[in-house]
């Protein structure tokens, strides 16, 4: 998951060339996921990477209630990311192709920016004629709010990125996306 969520899809592909089991390789993702949030937030996330079959793998314990992914490194540019559980759970949904829980609103840092991604189709791998890729920088996300929260921000297929907008509109997926930049 712009939302560079597409992330999810992308980690799980990539997650094959991470050694698994290595210390070393650990800490080096351990490092990457704790630039997604600001510092008091990532010392004491716990730290993910997904596997290949969709399975997480701990890397890290958590004490707050925040759980942080590393960059991938198949995608352009830096895309690390940490959310609370709704959010996790809202992610976990779009990765599953299932309609998130309603009334579960989550909230999830990218403070290293993001990848290229459509705006409008949440599962494209890349641009098309008319799937309106953009590109995003750092940014924080809201998820899993009622419609008229949305309603509330633009929702246009090629978005002013440098101010708050609706990423994926009228999908299960919709998410508030706020530069912070």
């Amino acid at each position: 998951m712009a939302i560079s969520c597409k992330l999810f899809v992308l980690v799980a592909a990539a997650v094959a060339a991470w050694p698994a089991g290595a210390s070393s390789a650990d800490e080096k993702l351990i490092k990457s996921a704790m630039r997604a949030a600001p510092k008091k937030v990532a010392n004491s996330a716990a730290i993910v990477v997904m596997n290949s079959d969709g399975t997480m793998r701990t890397l890290r314990e958590g004490k707050n209630g925040f759980t942080c992914m590393p960059d991938n490194p198949a995608t352009p540019g830096p895309d690390p990311m940490c959310m609370d559980k709704a959010a996790m759970d809202w992610a976990m949904a779009w990765v599953g192709k299932k309609t998130p829980a309603a009334g579960k609103i989550g909230f999830m840092y990218m403070l290293e920016g993001g990848t290229d991604a459509s705006n409008t189709d949440p599962y494209a791998q890349k641009p098309s004629a008319d799937n309106n890729w953009i590109k995003t920088g750092p940014h924080v996300m809201v998820v899993g709010a009622e419609q008229s929260f949305y309603d509330m921000y633009p929702k246009d297929p090629k978005p002013d990125t440098s101010v708050p907008y609706v990423m994926w509109p009228g999908t299960p997926y919709q998410h508030l996306m706020v530069p912070i930049k």
